[in-house]
Formats: structure tokens, C-alpha cells, sequence
């Protein structure tokens, strides 16, 4: 089995992490757990704003304090995933998006991934005090659906987000 880290990412994967944003706009595909890093091109400047939201003092309007991880494999130090735990609610994420969002790599998919790391993010968000997460998919998206089932995951609802004019499957993961 491959060696996989769950990490706080910093400036010397500044590469990988503008690779993995790359990779995500070549696919067209939605950079879920990311933060914001579909606004920011450069590497610097999301992990800036990743400081940012890691403190409650200095979390913008509209945001939460929260965590922003990269599923590094180890043996070619290649960012497979990330991974945000959100260590609260607004009014969004409480009905829409959960406590955790997370993405795969779109080469990388279909490998286990998201099942490991929604696996190691658990016990940090028992240690943020949680007793319980909300995570979402969408309800077409078999792969997210099975991620959360094999981590516990209880269906509660399925809600329609207006924004993205999409359907959501809520589930919650008790610690």
C-alpha cells in the first residue's frame, strides 16, 4: 500500500500545488476542499489565505476558520488530494457544504484516495472538539457517496443548492 502523508501544505510544494490547480482547470472540473485556490494562481497567495482562515481573528466575512490540507504520497512527494476541514458553520456550509470538503487529483482518481484521506482527516477534527461532521456530495457522485459510507458516514437529506442549481446528499460522520 502506498505511503500517503496528510499535510498542512507550505511553499516547497509550491510546484505541486500550482500542478494540481492546473490539472483541475484542464478537466473543467470543480476544485472541491480547495479553499479558494481556483482564485489564486499563485501558489504563495493561497497559502497566504489559507494563514488567513486558520485564524478566527483574521477570517474574512462570510468564512470560516478552518484547515486546509494536501494528500501527499510520499514516494514521489505528488499532491494526490486536498482537504479543508471547515471547524464550524455559516449558514452555507451548514445546510450546503459540511465540515469537510475534498478532492482528487482527476489522474489520480478511482485509487482509494478520498477513502484514506477522509480517513486521516477524522481524528483532526476530534482534535478541533467536533463530536460529529457534516460532509456532502453530490447526488450523482457514486465515488464521494462510498468515500463517506466507508467512513461512517449516516444519510440525513438531500437539499438543492440554488446557487449551482445542484442536489446534495448530507451525511454525518459521528467522532
Amino acid at each position: 500500500m502506498e505511503k500517503l502523508e496528510l499535510i498542512l501544505p507550505d511553499l516547497s510544494l509550491a510546484e505541486e500545488i500550482a500542478a494540481y490547480r492546473q490539472d483541475f482547470l484542464d478537466a473543467g472540473d470543480s476544485m472541491d476542499g480547495c479553499g479558494s485556490l481556483r482564485r489564486h494562481a499563485d501558489p504563495r497567495q493561497w497559502l497566504e489565505f489559507n494563514a488567513i482562515l486558520s485564524r478566527p481573528e483574521t477570517v474574512p466575512p462570510n468564512w470560516v476558520p478552518s484547515t486546509q490540507y494536501v494528500l501527499l504520497r510520499k514516494e514521489d512527494r505528488r499532491i494526490v488530494g486536498m482537504l479543508q476541514i471547515r471547524h464550524c458553520f455559516n449558514d452555507f456550509l451548514e445546510h450546503y457544504g459540511g465540515n469537510i470538503g475534498y478532492s482528487v487529483r482527476p489522474g489520480e482518481r478511482r485509487k482509494g484516495y478520498a477513502k484514506r484521506m477522509l480517513a486521516m482527516a477524522l481524528p483532526e477534527c476530534r482534535a478541533l472538539g467536533l463530536d460529529r461532521v457534516l460532509v456532502t456530495c453530490l447526488d450523482d457522485n457514486e465515488g464521494s457517496r462510498r468515500t463517506i459510507l466507508a467512513n461512517g458516514g449516516v444519510y440525513e437529506s438531500t437539499v438543492f443548492e440554488p446557487g449551482e442549481g445542484v442536489r446534495l446528499e448530507r451525511y454525518w460522520i459521528a467522532l
